[in-house]
């Protein structure tokens, strides 16, 4: 039984991501803000519920200890939970970006990581996006050249970096970020952009479900590694 955490994972593509793994056999832990919300999705799905919040420490250790109390291991982290952050642009608003895009990612990796020790396949994906590349802002023919996300955008970056950085210091766990597509969420409503999170999910589970030798420290989307 291979055992997965999933963060943001009552909805959009945490919510499909969980779904798409429980048909492929495992035992996955939604971790969701919202215990009502949380509770809800993982009933509706046949998945656990933990409480988690990734901007709060606390809330992520507890988390975490009681997957290590009822599972005694973890197999796969799917780093999922994060906000958009679009508006006007000031320094709370960036401050509450950052600590959930990337402190997020520090917080519940770290809480994680003496429970991926311990299984076979450890595998961590962080559901980055390519507007923290700057090949793509940088390229005209890109969709990301035309989306003023600064905030979303630096603090994706500042996610690849932490897996690339991670995948360097635990060389027996396998690190990846991906750009998992744009997809028809709540986060993008206001865009009118987006793609079924069915196919989005796809991808999150295609680097969720690696062999051993599997790549370490890429970023990627459903066509293979990108520039960043």
């Amino acid at each position: 039984m291979t055992i997965t955490l999933i963060t943001g994972g009552n909805k959009g593509i945490g919510f499909e991501t969980a779904k798409q793994l429980l048909e492929l056999g495992h035992h996955v832990y939604i971790g969701a803000r919202d215990v009502e919300r949380g509770e809800k999705a993982a009933a509706e799905l046949g998945a656990r519920f933990v409480q988690l919040d990734v901007t709060d420490d606390a809330s992520v250790n507890d988390a975490l200890a009681a997957i290590d109390s009822a599972e005694g291991r973890l197999d796969v982290l799917v780093n999922n939970a994060g906000i958009l952050g679009a508006g006007p642009i000031d320094g709370p608003t960036a401050l509450r970006v950052f600590d959930t895009n990337a402190v997020g990612v520090v917080r519940v990796t770290e809480a994680a990581l003496p429970l991926l020790r311990k299984s076979s396949n450890p595998t961590v994906v962080n559901l980055s996006s390519s507007l923290g590349s700057f090949w793509a802002v940088n390229n005209p023919e890109r969709p990301e050249f035309n989306l003023p996300l600064a905030l979303y955008a630096a603090s994706k970056s500042a996610a690849t970096m932490l897996t690339v950085q991670y995948a360097k210091a635990h060389p027996g766990i396998k690190f990846n970020a991906l750009e998992p597509g744009a997809t028809a969420t709540d986060m993008t409503a206001a865009f009118g952009i987006g793609r079924s999170v069915v196919e989005s999910a796809k991808t999150v589970v295609r680097l969720a479900t690696l062999g051993a030798d599997g790549p370490s420290g890429t970023l990627s989307d459903e066509h293979g590694e990108l520039s960043w």
